[in-house]
């Protein structure tokens, strides 16, 4: 089973940057599929980034695109998520999630039987 530990959370001002990171440890040779969650208090997780660990595809949803950017640094077994332009609307706990495989849509959250323990987010405006 792959462990994830999430990091580089904090508070920040509107329009500022902040940069995730998702270390993963256990057999991450295994693991194909990671992708960055959130979610608020009161409202539903939902996927912000996606990336194939194998071929460097990635997913941004309209949501956060043009702001949020996934990357990867296999030597470390490390995943980013960039974002910039933070709006108090960001504010969230951003998770870091892995699977081996995934069927249908890349971002949804039934998909992803692993998970890290999640970072916060603040953003105030």
């Amino acid at each position: 089973q792959v462990q994830l530990v999430e990091s580089g959370g904090g508070s920040v001002q509107a329009g500022g940057s902040l940069r995730l990171s998702c270390v993963a440890s256990g057999y991450p040779y295994s693991t194909i599929h990671m992708a960055w969650f959130r979610q608020a208090p009161g409202k539903e997780r939902e996927g912000v980034a996606y990336i194939n660990i194998n071929g460097g595809g990635t997913y941004i949803p309209d949501s956060v695109k043009g702001r949020f950017t996934i990357s990867q640094d296999n030597a470390k077994n490390t995943v980013y998520l960039q974002m910039n332009g933070l709006k108090p609307e960001d504010t969230a706990m951003y998770y870091c999630a892995a699977a081996s495989t995934v069927q249908g849509w890349v971002l949804r959250r039934a998909a992803y039987p692993n998970w890290g323990q999640g970072t916060q987010v603040t953003v105030s405006s």
